[in-house]
């Protein structure tokens, strides 16, 4: 795509809005790499980092990259043998370096950011370098003491020497000989030589040279002939110091020249890192998200917005300054032509989706809902705006006309081609027969186009021709002012008329121009607005019937559960039924085995004791296999009252009718609301009605015995113990219980071994263990019980 196409889709002022929001040091805020990706992994992989660093920005802050610096115009610099960096370059190398380490521990074993925490693996730290580096030159770029033994001798040497020279010279200004000679008792210095103000007409009482005068020339700055040596050696000194320090900055440079490629791979990661942070904070001002990536050419934006809309005068940024528009451009349609007023969005919308598209390719979120489908478009070509170049003796229609040519000549099966004011700056009718022929064109190519357009000629061929759609931009006939928003099936009307009225026009200017309009014309505009308010209508009224299926389907899934819940209640009933009804069969067996041991102790012959055993047995089997007795089904209702009260036989259970709806009731049951065919319902005879307080409310109470988690079995029985223990876990379940104490005893160990098993075969028992010692130890079982 063209530098062109970029310009007019405003793509290089996002460039420029991320630019202000880098994280770097204001003064370094580095030039971002920001431009359309070709290959879509890459695209994925930026946006997958973004999202990654977004996440990072709202669980730990923003990653550590104000330290970093632009290094490599330095490194290429030290390209040469022999070359050597200023102190503050080298500050700055140093600079860049802990910022890298402290990137590193910001993501390092983020499990959130696996790929921002794979690539700041790869960053390289230098530890001796940063520590040479620091031990050799200050904050503020001065070369330290510590650099080198020489160089801390030759500056103890030289503040010496200038103590000495200075204590000379105050001496001759407080001396009384030279009363009257000097201009202030001050030493001063000039060119690096120190000196003394000396009156012009006493020079001739100092011996020394002179160095410079006043500008009024009545001060000459003398140096004199006691301090000459002095002097002399102190320069000689400086010269030495400035030897050193530079050989120390040929040894620091040649430490970092060593460096160079890790240094140069730092700069292009931590470059990323800030981009991919810059975006993060981006989006997170303009509430973007990332997109899902479709595989076919096809834009499918909702609630989008152009980021650049959301900014205002002073910088800052609010979503809705901006007004979200959903923009679609499906895989059955090639085509889509705007339609509408002048200022209603047109341009807009165009923009934004070209914008958009651009965005993604660059690895960029954009202000959108996060369930939006965009493809990644491998070419972007635009004509908006107006084309006229007197230099090359182009009018707009000529210009128009010659940008259309190029992106004629330039597009293929994955373009998507925005276009601006189609057929217009000529005459309609050849305008509007030239851009049909254009769409045609494109249309065959496969291109996706998106186009605006004021011909009616254009809105009849999107509404005739298959792959093209037609789309109104919204416009309020009350309050005369455009909405932005997208209706699509439909074209939209210029109303030239009311955007004419709003902004002042003589009534009777307007007048006669509807009498120049055609009764053809008049009817058309008449059916196009009469077709938008139609539209407006039923897109009301659907979201209406949304929202009542949406309430529709909760109500669905209320009713589903109360049913599973009085499904899971009738089984437990039936389980308990089936346990009392084994237990009474295991009662009656130890009873019969009680007497037939009975019996064979007396010597009473009992010849039919197997037979009973078998039949006790079978019993027992068959209990256990049957399912629980349902009662024989009554008649149904022909005829109910509200406040009837009607069985529920495949429930179990019984409700009060509050609400009949010709053959179906709504009844309460257990405090919630069922609704019934008649017939699967059973009516009581005689009829029975719910009984009303004087408030009219119905009240019930359960009155429950008190209950004990404990349980007392020391010196029971096996078969007295075990129907105890079982109504003991009913009353614990009915009572809400969730921990229980069961004292056995110790004994043989009989009695603590069946409450265990049994224990262990119930269901409602989510485990049990023996007590402390301090307890009971193993004497007592605690037993927790499952939460209903």
């Amino acid at each position: 795509m063209s530098e062109e196409t970029l310009r007019v889709l405003e793509y290089n002022k996002i460039v420029r809005l991320l630019a202000g929001h880098t994280v770097t040091e204001p003064g370094r805020e580095k030039t971002l790499a920001l431009q359309p990706l070709h290959d879509p992994r890459q695209v994925a992989e930026a946006l997958a980092e973004v999202a990654e660093m977004t996440a990072l920005f709202e669980s730990q802050g923003r990653p550590p990259l104000g330290g970093c610096r632009e290094l490599r115009p330095a490194l290429r610099r030290l390209h040469a043998d022999g070359s050597w960096l200023p102190a503050e370059d080298l500050l700055a190398v140093v600079s860049s370096l802990e910022a890298a380490s402290a990137c590193r521990g910001y993501f390092d074993g983020q499990q959130s950011a696996p790929l921002l925490a794979e690539q700041a693996s790869g960053l390289t730290v230098c530890n001796a370098l940063q520590r040479e580096i620091r031990a050799s030159i200050g904050s503020h770029g001065e070369i330290l003491d510590s650099a080198s033994f020489e160089l801390g001798d030759l500056r103890q040497s030289a503040r010496h020497l200038r103590g000495r020279i200075r204590r000379k010279l105050e001496d001759m200004l407080h001396a009384e000989s030279f009363s009257g000679v000097f201009q202030d008792s001050i030493v001063t210095e000039r060119n690096g030589r120190y000196v003394v103000p000396v009156r012009a007409d006493h020079r001739g009482r100092v011996k020394g040279l002179i160095h410079d005068e006043s500008a009024s020339g009545q001060t000459l700055f003398m140096e004199p002939n006691a301090v000459l040596e002095g002097n002399n050696e102190l320069q000689a000194l400086r010269r030495a110091e400035q030897r050193e320090e530079e050989r120390i900055l040929r040894r620091l440079s040649a430490q970092v020249r060593g460096q160079r490629v890790a240094l140069e791979h730092n700069q292009t990661l931590m470059a990323r890192f800030d981009l991919r942070a810059a975006a993060a904070r981006f989006g997170q001002m303009c509430g973007a998200v990332t997109p899902q990536l479709a595989d076919k050419p096809v834009i499918d934006l909702r609630d989008a917005r152009h980021p650049l809309l959301m900014v205002g005068a002073d910088g800052s940024v609010e979503v809705e300054r901006a007004v979200s528009i959903d923009l679609k451009l499906g895989q059955d349609r090639q085509i889509l032509v705007i339609s509408g007023p002048n200022t209603g969005g047109k341009s807009v919308a165009l923009k934004t989706i070209g914008l958009l598209v651009l965005m993604v390719r660059s690895g960029l979120p954009i202000p959108c809902r996060a369930d939006s489908r965009i493809y990644l478009f491998p070419s972007v070509q635009a004509d908006i705006g107006d084309e006229q170049s007197i230099e090359q003796h182009l009018s707009t229609f000529s210009g128009h006309l010659t940008r259309l040519r190029r992106i004629m000549e330039e597009c293929g099966p994955e373009t998507l081609v925005l276009l601006d004011e189609l057929g217009t700056g000529t005459d309609p009718a050849e305008g509007g027969a030239l851009a049909m022929a254009m769409l045609d064109h494109l249309r065959d190519a496969g291109v996706r186009t998106v186009a605006t357009t004021h011909l009616n000629l254009i809105k009849g061929y999107a509404a005739t021709q298959d792959g093209v759609e037609n789309a109104a931009v919204e416009f309020d006939p009350e309050t005369l002012q455009p909405t932005y928003r997208l209706h699509y099936g439909i074209p939209g009307a210029s109303q030239a008329f009311a955007i004419a009225r709003r902004l002042g026009l003589p009534a009777t200017v307007l007048q006669r121009a509807e009498d120049y309009l055609g009764d053809g014309e008049k009817a058309g505009l008449e059916l196009m607005e009469k077709i938008n308010a139609q539209q407006h209508a039923l897109e009301l009224e659907l979201s209406e019937a949304r929202k009542l299926r949406e309430r529709a389907r909760q109500e669905r899934a209320r009713r589903k559960k109360l049913l599973e819940d009085f499904e899971a209640q009738k089984q437990a009933l039936q389980d308990k039924a089936r346990r009392r009804a084994d237990q009474l069969v295991r009662e009656a067996e130890r009873k019969i085995k009680g007497l037939l041991k009975e019996a064979r102790q007396t010597g009473t012959q009992v010849p039919e004791q197997a037979r009973l055993t078998s039949e006790v047995r079978q019993v027992r089997e068959e209990l256990r296999q049957a399912p629980a007795s349902v009662k024989g089904r009554g008649k149904a209702p022909k005829s109910v009252k509200v406040g009837e009260l009607l069985r529920i036989p495949t429930l179990r259970t019984e409700g009060e009718v509050v609400r009949v709806q010709g053959d179906t009731v709504e009844m309460t049951v257990q405090g919630k609301k069922l609704r019934l065919a008649m017939t699967v319902l059973e009516a009581f005879r005689p009829r029975r009605f719910a009984s009303r307080s004087a408030g009219g409310a119905v009240r019930g109470k359960i009155q429950r015995d008190s209950f004990s988690p404990r349980l007392m079995l020391v010196g029971k029985r096996v078969d007295e113990a075990l129907p105890l223990l079982e109504r003991f876990v009913d009353d614990a379940l009915l009572h809400n219980m969730l921990e229980l104490e069961v004292v056995h005893g110790a004994g043989e160990g009989v009695l603590r071994k069946v409450v265990r098993e049994y224990l262990a075969a119930h269901r409602e028992v989510a485990g049990f263990h023996a007590a402390a010692i301090g307890q009971g130890g193993d004497n007592v079982t605690l037993v927790q019980l499952r939460r209903s």
